[in-house]
């Protein structure tokens, strides 16, 4: 069986038609293309066997294409232009100035790190495309084994072995409560956990970091744990319970720090709390003889010196 016309015909077979249908001589259109008289009319005579018909009617005044002809100059430039983009984009991918990036993190990871790390990989490649998941540490790490994501910034839970990974720098994530600046409790100074066990709270389900490292903090200091809680992993109803009641909602200190910048906004506040409460840190973490793109690469050390900034590795 032929091969199909489709296969045969070669870029630089476009190349040609385009050239001739637009200078109209044979010679001008070999000059353009860096090739001899006696070549480019070798050229033609393989395009017009590769498709069976003339591509070109030789008149006095010069060539004019036919049908054909027409059909494969128009569809030249178009052909052309993806071949040249495909070019740029191949160097622009070996550079590390484009491709695509999938990286997953917790959410204080996500705001405080990837963000900034983000912004400046997208000062040095407009054209990068970047995917960010902010999921618990479970989720992020199977996704890391299923190769949805390049890397994240994570923990390993329990049951996962630790030689399959490597692990780098360390990260402790500090836990402020939120509140709405008309909470009672929202100018008092040095509050204890003993002030907020009747409040409602809006937590993450038990047993996610940030929720277990609050209720730690009750029974260090032998304090019952708040009977009223609302459990979501939802930002915007956290956000939104908070506007409307007395409600007390923990979150990483980069997540309040972005939250109350502007009191306006949202109109939450942070509690000014005696106890420090701290999450398990988080890491950095790829799959170990995983081979990252160039691009993913770059966004890793852009967040690694994040880490070394903050003097946290």
């Amino acid at each position: 069986m032929s091969e199909p016309l489709g296969a045969r015909l070669l870029p630089k077979h476009f190349s040609l038609v385009r050239e001739i249908a637009e200078k109209g001589q044979l010679s001008l259109a070999a000059s353009a293309l860096a090739l001899t008289q006696p070549a480019a009319s070798r050229m033609l005579a393989e395009i017009e066997r590769l498709v069976g018909v003339s591509v070109f009617h030789r008149t006095p005044k010069g060539m004019e294409p036919t049908e054909v002809g027409h059909a494969i100059a128009r569809r030249a430039q178009t052909l052309l232009e993806e071949i040249r983009e495909a070019a740029r984009e191949i160097e622009a991918i070996r550079r590390g100035h484009a491709g695509t990036v999938r990286v997953g993190a917790v959410t204080g990871g996500a705001v405080g790190y990837v963000v900034p790390a983000m912004q400046a990989l997208k000062e040095e490649a407009e054209a990068v495309d970047i995917h960010v998941d902010v999921a618990p540490s479970d989720q992020l790490v199977n996704g890391l084994i299923a190769g949805h994501h390049d890397f994240i910034l994570g923990r390993l839970p329990s049951g996962f072995d630790v030689r399959h990974f490597d692990v780098i720098g360390l990260r402790i994530e500090e836990v402020k409560l939120l509140v709405h600046h008309t909470h009672p409790f929202a100018d008092t100074a040095d509050l204890s956990v003993f002030d907020l066990v009747h409040f409602p709270w809006v937590m993450q389900a038990p047993g996610a970091p940030v929720r277990r490292a609050v209720e730690n903090v009750f029974i260090a200091n032998g304090a019952p744990i708040p009977p009223n809680i609302i459990n979501t992993t939802s930002l915007l109803v956290m956000i939104a319970l908070l506007s409307s009641s007395n409600a007390i909602a923990p979150m990483s200190r980069e997540v309040s720090d972005l939250l109350c910048h502007d009191a306006r906004i949202a109109g939450l506040k942070t509690l000014d709390m005696r106890q420090l409460i701290e999450v398990e840190p988080y890491h950095l973490i790829t799959l170990k003889g995983k081979r990252m793109s160039t691009i993913a690469l770059r966004l890793k050390d852009f967040v690694l010196t994040e880490f070394r900034e903050r003097g946290r590795m």
